[in-house]
């Protein structure tokens, strides 16, 4: 038989190659790309066919083995098909869906931050699953995976399409590991879509009509983006914000280091005017105390439909105020923007008010950059009353540019 590692799939039809050594032995490439071993022999007047094994784990030599064992039995008039059905029936526990729950309970939720599980989780289950709930992880090969990211490209996500392969190879990695499958398939596949870092930076015009339009669209999404704004901090962590993390009469905002995205405990020096934002809320009963909540028990969610609205507000604003001033409001368009858009605007605006790089990189709560090697070891000041001071000085020249003030 020709090298097994140059053979290719067909996308049009499963190849059966004979093997010269042992009649009635074959190698199977499937159109996906899965490879197997089979036997074929006639019993009672009819063929049939028996699997032996998936390839790799089953090698040549092995799959000659047990293909002669088979065929000795057929010539004993013993049908090996029929044996093996009664026998051995199809282990669910090699089903993809049952290594994925194995894969979240052994090593994603206890070995993860819970943000990082709660993303990886949806992608097993939202990408993965419905494409390959019911097949063996065994037969699974780079060929499906490939398609599987091509149809999530083709979808218009190719960033989920990189983030999805990011958690394939992290699954199959772990089930190498544990000897469930013998080689990554994910090995050698590239992420479909370039990445490149956004430097996204509202600038004064956009924060006005920004400022503008969370007061016209108004609780819970309003405020929520505003004190993205006035602090700096990560979405998720100002969505979950909870009155039990609020210290010293409200002026400090503690995250708890399993809120934060790096795993630190971080004190949030809360300005004069994010007060004001978080003083005027609802207080809305839960058990949770989340402060920007519609139910109290979770935090402010739906985020794409309510940034929508958010875009629609501000390109009103814009509009009219480009008819006021006479120009044709028709003209008037506006440059798509992110929330995650908004820490980067206040560490740009921190670092123009002339505030040290590392009081910045201390109020986002980074642990690389200006302070790092044997320095990030031993720093362990937490610049709390710099950061008060950049805090406070982001929030006046915010509310100089909301009221139009600002030099």
């Amino acid at each position: 038989m020709q090298a097994i590692e140059r053979l290719k799939p067909d996308a049009a039809r499963r190849l059966e190659i004979p093997d010269a050594t042992l009649p009635g032995l074959y190698f199977i490439i499937q159109p996906s790309g899965a490879k197997s071993w089979a036997v074929r022999y006639r019993h009672g007047g009819r063929t049939r066919k028996l699997t032996l094994g998936a390839y790799p784990a089953l090698d040549l030599a092995k799959a000659r083995t047990e293909g002669r064992a088979a065929l000795q039995s057929v010539s004993l008039g013993q049908d090996p098909v029929a044996e093996r059905k009664v026998v051995a029936p199809l282990p669910t526990r090699d089903l993809v869906g049952s290594v994925i729950d194995s894969f979240i309970e052994r090593h994603v939720t206890p070995r993860n931050r819970p943000r990082t599980a709660e993303e990886t989780i949806r992608i097993l289950r939202s990408k993965v699953l419905p494409a390959w709930d019911s097949r063996k992880i065994q037969d699974i090969g780079r060929r499906d995976v490939i398609e599987l990211l091509d149809r999530i490209v083709d979808a218009g996500t190719p960033i989920a399409a990189n983030r999805t392969l990011a958690a394939l190879s992290k699954l199959f990695n772990w089930a190498a590991d544990r000897g469930i499958i013998d080689a990554n398939p994910c090995v050698r596949v590239k992420a479909p879509a370039a990445e490149t870092s956004r430097d996204r930076v509202l600038d004064d015009d956009e924060l006005r009509l920004l400022w503008r339009g969370c007061e016209v669209i108004g609780w819970p999404f309003g405020p929520f983006v505003q004190l993205l704004l006035l602090t700096g901090q990560r979405r998720d962590e100002v969505a979950k914000m909870r009155r039990s993390e609020l210290r010293n009469g409200g002026t400090l905002w503690t995250i708890p280091a399993e809120r934060a995205k790096n795993g630190q405990l971080h004190d949030v020096p809360l300005s004069a005017a994010a007060k004001i934002v978080l003083g005027v809320l609802p207080r809305v009963v839960g058990q949770a105390g989340y402060l920007i909540s519609t139910t109290g028990n979770s935090g402010v969610s739906g985020y794409a439909k309510a940034k929508a609205r958010l875009d629609a507000v501000m390109l009103s604003l814009a509009r009219t105020d480009a008819e006021a001033a006479g120009s044709d409001p028709n003209d008037v368009t506006l440059e798509p923007w992110r929330l995650h858009d908004l820490r980067r605007t206040a560490s740009t605006g921190m670092g123009r008010l002339k505030i040290e790089p590392h009081v910045i990189e201390a109020v986002l709560n980074h642990r690389s950059g200006v302070i790092k090697g044997v320095s990030a070891i031993y720093n362990r000041y937490q610049y709390l009353d710099e950061k008060r001071d950049a805090m406070d000085a982001w929030a006046a020249h915010v509310e100089a540019i909301v009221s139009g003030t600002v030099r």
